[in-house]
């Protein structure tokens, strides 16, 4: 089959690859679209290597049809899928709990914009975070894939929703999602007049610890999910225990399948129906050939992007 590999200079390259050994019960899928995330790229750069038994191949989101009937899963139905690794193919395959029904209103596109964004912030506000109706609400990288996610899941959730972001156009694409205020981090320290925040969702790491707890309410909670920022942060133990704070930190692709099937599972009977009223809506940035995958990592790696990068196979 046909797929995007690393070469021996460290580009990706369209080029034929074997078929990946899989067990029986999975299903496997014709790739239509699959997502670019931040995790692709730390991956080329050798800082976050696969976990044991995933396709060495990057991509972790796809949509596309079921190539023969498997369990519920019928031939040819459309489909969304969380993956592990290998999405950056003309073939995956991926444990059944992984999957879901792309709904009738949304494209291939649209479909491969959902799983990694959606389901990471589900499970960073519902699962970890307990996110309650009317919380509050921060979440840096607000402009990013799973940042346009959780500002939609905490609106629907009820919460009041702040956002940091580095740009005036990616405050006005915030507040279009749904953000109740949007502070743009390159015009002033962004945390001057924010208080009182129940949950923190970051995705920056870093130096944001300090002003993180700072600006976390009696027995908030933070959740870090990058550190695209830094490793290293400054912690206040006095202002930690003052605050009764808990600081978690989650990552997804290195979950046991079962977890992940439970994820997706909740994932669905909560939220599914929000994307066919269009409560909830994938947030496309832009999409690419996939043999233009280089300019789309690279828009990602300056940050560019207001939503959710695409590699279209449809195209090719």
């Amino acid at each position: 089959m046909q797929a995007l590999t690393v070469n021996t200079e460290g580009k990706l390259v369209l080029g034929q690859v074997s078929e990946m050994a899989v067990p029986a019960d999975w299903v496997e899928l014709e790739v239509k679209a699959a997502g670019v995330n931040r995790a692709d790229l730390l991956q080329m750069a050798g800082h976050y290597p696969p976990p044991p038994g995933a396709s060495d191949l990057l991509g972790l989101e796809v949509a596309g049809v079921v190539v023969r009937d498997q369990g519920p899963w019928k031939q040819g139905q459309r489909v969304m899928a969380l993956l592990d690794g290998g999405g950056y193919a003309e073939r995956a395959w991926v444990p059944r709990g992984q999957l879901m029904p792309l709904p009738d209103n949304l494209s291939f596109i649209e479909g491969a914009a959902i799983p990694e964004a959606f389901v990471t912030a589900y499970q960073a506000l519902v699962i970890i975070g307990d996110l309650g109706p009317g919380e509050r609400l921060l979440i840096h990288a607000g402009a990013s894939g799973v940042g346009s996610a959780a500002i939609q899941l905490g609106r629907v959730l009820g919460a009041e929703v702040t956002v940091t972001c580095g740009s005036q156009a990616k405050v006005a694409f915030c507040h279009s999602l749904g953000a109740d205020r949007a502070i743009n981090y390159r015009q002033g320290d962004w945390w001057e007049g924010v208080a009182e925040q129940d949950l923190i969702l970051d995705m920056v790491g870093g130096h944001y610890l300090e002003p993180n707890l700072r600006s976390l309410a009696l027995d908030g909670r933070i959740i870090t999910l990058a550190m695209q920022g830094g490793r290293h942060g400054t912690l206040d133990y006095a202002r930690l225990l003052a605050k009764r704070a808990t600081l978690t930190g989650s990552t997804l692709r290195n979950r046991s399948s079962h977890y992940k099937a439970r994820l997706v599972q909740g994932f669905l009977r909560r939220f599914s129906e929000s994307f066919v009223s269009g409560e909830l809506r994938p947030v496309v940035d832009s999409s690419y050939p996939w043999q233009q995958v280089a300019q789309a990592h690279k828009r990602m790696a300056a940050n560019e992007n207001q939503g959710k990068l695409i590699l279209s196979l449809e195209s090719s």
